[in-house]
């Protein structure tokens, strides 16, 4: 049974949609489902019986918006043709198929890589220079030194390797054959020039005949005349530290030095340990009870003990101080190459425990700058790869004393050549 009414009138619609009415107020928009009209009914009935609905095209039908309620050409705008709100491009709806996403700028996204690796470089390289810069043992004092003499070109460095067992425990000391004698004293003792016409690195033998010289006391300031007493260059260390070396070697050359580098034991094994042993080519075999030296002739890698145990090899060698001080410039020069490597400098696991051993066993003089320190290990790297120059001090036999007796006249023009910054011709025994 149909419930529907015959017929509308306009009047069954009440006042709310009455033609003219004042007080008529239009809906809001509504979405309207869409009805599948099937074959036109009689006229005056609708499907099934039911009255056929006015319609809201552009004014027209029974209750429509005319024009007589302001809306110009009627409300339907669409909705009785099935036409969907929001679709297009540039309708604004955004319920349509979206615009395709813009193609990645890689040309900006490089950019933005590149700073961003740039600027964490330049933030670790900062923050590792302070913390090396702050390991630094700076305790030497080049100002307590006395009558200088003048500079000349290039940078003069005097490197030093003690017998200092501070810290070490008796396992260590044992280890590592150093005894136990007290104090410390100078095992090796080298001159580096840093120049523009090449380096050279020119061994001091310990058993070196020189003069101490007057001198200030390192802690007391009292000043010390100069007897003439000749003395191994060594003693002039043990006397009274690293000013005395320093005013020694001047005193005796008149080379003047500009910074002073010393390494003990402990720390010299360590900084082996750190870069993964050092390979170095043995010219004979070794054997030396003293220094614990137990090698064959050839190519090996040394650890740290092992490399201690070859540079301070004395008794198993022909010429002694003189043929020791080869095997430690050689020695030297292999760990400074080790160190200066792509495998070293660029991989944090061995470059920050090989910087920290090595830090915290130096001991430098007050204006050494990790600059400074740099210079000195690419030059002695640069020694060992053949764009320099490595020697002993020029010797013309035994003193009166027993002592090594350098040549003087050849060592005159050796100095004259470093302050002038020359390439060196003069050639050591």
């Amino acid at each position: 049974m149909n419930d529907w009414p015959q017929g509308w009138s306009d009047n069954d619609r009440g006042n709310r949609y009455g033609r003219g009415s004042a007080s008529a107020q239009p809906e809001s928009a509504r979405v309207m489902r869409q009805v599948r009209r099937g074959p036109a009914a009689p006229p005056g009935q609708g499907y099934g019986g039911v009255p056929q609905q006015p319609s809201y095209v552009n004014g027209q039908g029974h209750g429509g918006y005319g024009d007589d309620r302001g809306y110009g050409d009627g409300y339907d705008s669409g909705y009785n043709t099935g036409q969907v709100y929001g679709g297009g491009s540039g309708d604004g709806g955004g319920r349509g198929m979206r615009e395709p996403r813009p193609a990645p700028n890689w040309r900006r996204r490089i950019k933005l890589t590149a700073i961003t690796l740039v600027t964490l470089l330049v933030v670790t390289s900062v923050v590792t220079y302070f913390w090396a810069d702050s390991k630094l043992n700076r305790d030497v004092d080049l100002s307590k030194v006395i009558d200088r003499p003048e500079a000349g070109e290039g940078t003069n460095y005097l490197i030093v390797g003690s017998d200092s067992r501070a810290g070490m425990t008796a396992e260590q000391k044992k280890e590592l054959h150093t005894g136990s004698a007290e104090g410390k004293r100078t095992d090796s003792m080298m001159i580096l020039h840093v120049g523009s016409n090449g380096d050279t690195l020119i061994s001091l033998p310990r058993d070196s005949n020189v003069t101490i010289p007057s001198f200030k006391g390192s802690d007391s300031g009292k000043l010390y005349e100069g007897t003439g007493r000749q003395v191994k260059l060594n003693a002039a260390y043990a006397e009274d530290g690293p000013e005395l070396l320093v005013r020694t070697v001047e005193a005796n050359t008149n080379l003047r030095i500009d910074h002073y580098v010393e390494i003990g034991f402990a720390g010299f094994a360590n900084i082996v340990d750190a870069v993964g042993g050092v390979e170095i080519d043995i010219p004979k075999d070794i054997k030396d009870s003293k220094s614990g030296a137990d090698f064959k002739k050839g190519k090996q890698t040394l650890d740290g003990q092992e490399a201690l145990a070859f540079v301070r090899t004395r008794y198993a060698l022909a010429r002694s101080d003189l043929d020791r001080t080869k095997n430690q410039q050689k020695f030297l020069s292999a760990l400074a190459n080790q160190v200066a490597t792509p495998g070293t400098v660029l991989n944090p696991f061995k470059l920050y425990p090989t910087m920290g051993a090595g830090l915290d066993s130096l001991t430098v003089d007050k204006d050494m700058s990790l600059w400074d320190l740099a210079s000195m290990f690419w030059a002695m790297k640069g020694v060992s790869g053949g764009d320099g120059k490595s020697m002993n001090m020029p010797i013309s036999g035994s003193s009166a004393n027993g002592n090594l007796q350098w040549d003087t006249a050849e060592v005159k023009k050796l100095v004259e050549q470093l302050k002038n910054d020359e390439t060196v011709t003069v050639t050591g025994k």
